[in-house]
């Protein structure tokens, strides 16, 4: 069982992610934005992070940029309903590990978290 930390401004969004994740064993704690997220990580060590993109506070690019900077090495998919090559691209050169089309289903969840996993 892994610890998956979800990140997103949505609430509803939130609680679907969530119940995907419990679904496929594991454990989960939340933040509401970016600036949550980089506390929590690294608060907890989650051994995989989930994000949106557009978020107050901090936007899942900035949130990639500062994990790089700090040094935090946890693999990170991206879940927007931005996929244009554009957005894509830049996650990739920020570090992100995938990108999910928003709003994904509980299979290509749990597949990318144990694609994540396994890439640790």
């Amino acid at each position: 069982m892994a610890l998956i930390l979800i990140t997103d401004d949505a609430a509803f969004a939130r609680r679907m992610i969530r119940k995907a994740v419990e679904a496929g064993g594991h454990e989960v704690i939340e933040a509401g934005n970016g600036q949550e997220c980089l506390e929590m990580a690294a608060a907890h060590s989650p051994d995989c992070i989930m994000t949106d993109l557009l978020m107050p506070e901090m936007d899942g690019f900035t949130l990639l940029k500062s994990l790089d900077e700090k040094g935090i090495k946890i693999p990170v998919i991206v879940l927007s309903a931005d996929i244009q090559d554009s957005a894509r691209k830049k996650c990739e050169q920020l570090g992100a590990f995938m990108m999910l089309k928003k709003p994904p289903k509980a299979p290509e969840i749990q597949d990318a978290i144990q694609k994540a996993l396994s890439s640790k």
